[in-house]
This record gives C-alpha cells, sequence and structure tokens, in this order.
C-alpha cells in the first residue's frame, strides 16, 4: 500500500471488503498498512495526528502489534516502581512464579507470593492505596495464573545463595 491508499477511505474500505473475503478463507488476519505512512506518521506533530484521526486516519501498529499477541499467545503484566513502569511479555496461562523469573530467576526460585490489581481497577481508582482500600488488591500464590495487563508487585526470598549439592 502507498500512504496516499491509506488516507483514501473509499480505497481502504474497499481493502477491508477485500480482507474480510481474506479472513473468512484463512485463519490469520491480513492487515492493510503502508510502511512510509507509518514512518510519515511517526514525524508528525500531535496536532497534525488528531486532524488525521478525526478523518479515521490512524496508524496500523497497534493493531498489528495486538494481532500478533493474539496470534502468538501472549500477554502482557506490568510492575511498577517509585520511577518506573515496565511491562513484561508472557505466554497466556503462565502461572506468578515463572512470570516472576521472566524479571530475574531469582524471583522465581524464591517466589512467596505476589499482589495484583487489574489496570482497570488502578485507572478507575487512581492509585495502589485506593485499589487496596477498594478490597482490588488480591494477594495471589504459586498457581495464581497471571491474566492480561495484570499489575504485579512480586514478593520472594533467597536466602544463602547456591547450595552444593
Amino acid at each position: 500500500m502507498t500512504p496516499k491508499d491509506v488516507v483514501d477511505q473509499k480505497r481502504m474500505n474497499t481493502l477491508s471488503k477485500s480482507e474480510s473475503t481474506l479472513i473468512q478463507r484463512r485463519t490469520r488476519a491480513v492487515i492493510p498498512y503502508s510502511a512510509a505512512f507509518e514512518k510519515k506518521w511517526q514525524e508528525t506533530d500531535e496536532e497534525k495526528r488528531q486532524e488525521l484521526i478525526k478523518k479515521g486516519v490512524t496508524s496500523k501498529l497497534p493493531e498489528i502489534i495486538k494481532c500478533g499477541y493474539k496470534t502468538l499467545d501472549l500477554i502482557y503484566y506490568f510492575t511498577a516502581g517509585e520511577d518506573e513502569v515496565k511491562a513484561w511479555t508472557i505466554k497466556r496461562g503462565t502461572k506468578a512464579p515463572q512470570a516472576a523469573g521472566k524479571i530475574h530467576s531469582d524471583f522465581e526460585k524464591g517466589f512467596i507470593c505476589c499482589e495484583v490489581m487489574k489496570f482497570e481497577d488502578f485507572k478507575e481508582l487512581g492509585s495502589e492505596v485506593e485499589c487496596k482500600n477498594a478490597g482490588k488488591l488480591k494477594e495471589k500464590g504459586k498457581v495464581y495464573e497471571v491474566e492480561d495487563g495484570d499489575i504485579i508487585f512480586f514478593k520472594f526470598n533467597v536466602a544463602g545463595g547456591a547450595k552444593k549439592k
């Protein structure tokens, strides 16, 4: 596709109909995009982007990323500290200790439990304290299956270092 195709809504609608036909025949998604348009989109100032969004023109990258995660059966969870928030990618169905191991192997080895709140609850209530006060901060154990968008604080203890066998 060319950048002109992306901006031309009639052309995009035609492509969307073609995409629907392809999706009915295949199991994988087809997302029409233009690499040249995406490059220009990244270089465009926020005011111009908002004008384009009002006309229905947006980047396809978020859609491509979501589709990739879904196709690969991936989810993400967040960790947050005083000065940093980080998203971690894991396979759907991952248990809490293995999710902790994505951060550091010691987190998995010494896993005790984790405190979990849903991103939606955090967004609605505004803080970890408010989530806790509303009973939305839950303590979970080793069998907890991490869910997409969880915000997690892991508790672990690795005492003494490695033991000789």
